[in-house]
């Protein structure tokens, strides 16, 4: 059974810990914004993309062609923070109030994941991974999208597993309404249900190697010796995929009754998003649009995508600039490395979320700025993460990959408290 008390106290240390830092960094910056009613100690939770949220939640959404608007952030988030705004008399509390337990939702939920699905080293060392990643401070109560996502994106895919189509469906509806990475979730939700629905029939066919498959942790890959029997790496390359090849899961469309076509509804989130648009604004992706607006200058090109700003800031600086750039494109080259471990891991429907999720942040920025956090949402990166650093022959690897994570997150939270743009 997962072990969710003493991770939830763990949280809970991590955030008062965390929130002390912000208070202390944030005390040398002055605030005059006079949205800020909540005590002087949540300020430093309260930065840049913030001031949007709170002002959706407050006054709604508006859209000028060519300049900055609020259609940018998806509605999941500030309508939430609306809604708890409205109860508490405080928008500024309840944006961090919904921040820090949706994050204390999304590490109990990820761990829950986990735990059916690697051995209790790697499971356990995939928790630290995600609560100690140097981005991981926009769970502990920063006024962003971030951790509410997260949230609904594992939701979403531990109904899937539970064979609720029509609920996972729902909360991933949320997910695309929350974040433009949430289509990532539709189509994560997809491919998964293709697979449950391949295995299944494989099952039906090979009762023994349903056994095998059902005694692995997480029912995932079958291996010649148990999943996780060992410490050392040896194991782990020994283990084969185990799952349905490509060809099956789409003759595994057939399959599909109406029970499954549920995870379809997922995506009307973002149709629903792009109606509002329409109807209110005349432009359905004007959320796309407004991306390239001066001072955000995310325009679809070349330009864009193969990273000319970032590679100039590189050159000319300013270079502590360069410096954060270049810790978020570490963080996406991580990620893209670790994505073979997830497939192996757990299977096609969480390498197609997390490729789709990695994929609009890496190849939409025109310098990774936000990328650091876009891929805290890869939760099964995060659990790829935990797996090799649990299962590698070099032991000093895991403490040492955890330790310099957890300074670099009190660095970084130190840093977002001051004000500086860190993701």
């Amino acid at each position: 059974m997962f072990p969710w008390k003493p991770v939830l106290g763990v949280f809970a240390l991590m955030t008062a810990l965390l929130s002390t830092v912000v208070a202390f960094a944030s005390r040398t910056v002055t605030r005059t914004d006079p949205v800020l009613q909540g005590p002087a100690w949540l300020d430093g939770w309260f930065q840049y993309d913030a001031g949007w949220y709170h002002a959706i939640a407050t006054s709604g959404y508006f859209y000028v062609p060519g300049q900055q608007s609020s259609i940018a952030f998806f509605p999941t988030y500030p309508l939430t923070v609306r809604g708890l705004g409205g109860l508490l008399d405080d928008y500024q509390v309840a944006g961090s109030v919904i921040g820090v337990a949706s994050g204390a939702a999304s590490v109990l939920l990820f761990g829950a994941w986990v735990w059916r699905r690697l051995p209790r080293r790697s499971a356990v060392t995939a928790i630290a991974v995600l609560m100690l990643y140097p981005y991981a401070f926009f769970l502990y109560g920063a006024m962003y999208a971030d951790s509410l996502f997260v949230l609904t994106a594992i939701g979403a895919f531990l109904l899937l597993e539970r064979r609720l189509y029509w609920l996972a469906g729902l909360v991933g509806a949320l997910a695309t309404a929350g974040r433009p990475v949430g289509v990532a979730v539709a189509v994560g939700l997809v491919v998964r249900a293709l697979e449950l629905r391949a295995l299944d029939r494989a099952d039906r066919a090979t009762p023994a190697a349903a056994e095998a498959r059902v005694a692995a942790p997480g029912g995932g890959p079958t291996t010649s010796q148990p999943h996780g029997s060992g410490s050392g790496s040896g194991s782990a390359r020994a283990a084969a995929p185990g799952w349905p090849a490509w060809r099956e899961l789409v003759s595994a469309v057939r399959l599909v009754r109406w029970r499954e076509a549920g995870v379809l509804v997922s995506g009307l989130g973002l149709l629903a998003w792009t109606v509002f648009l329409w109807l209110e604004f005349g432009n359905p992706l004007a959320f796309v649009e407004v991306e390239s607006a001066p001072g955000w200058n995310q325009g679809v090109g070349p330009r864009t995508w193969f990273k000319i700003t970032f590679l100039g800031t590189l050159v000319k600086g300013p270079y502590s600039v360069a410096l954060l750039l270049t810790l978020q494109a570490l963080a996406c080259l991580a990620a893209v490395l670790l994505l073979r471990r997830v497939w192996r891991r757990f299977g096609w429907g969480y390498l197609a979320y997390s490729v789709v999720v990695l994929a609009i942040p890496i190849v939409g920025t025109k310098d990774f700025m936000g990328t650091g956090r876009y891929v805290l949402a890869a939760f099964p990166v995060m659990a790829a993460a935990g797996d090799l650093l649990a299962t590698t022959e070099h032991r000093w690897l895991r403490p040492a990959a955890l330790l310099l994570c957890g300074v670099l997150l009190v660095v970084l939270t130190t840093l977002f408290g001051r004000g500086v743009a860190v993701s």
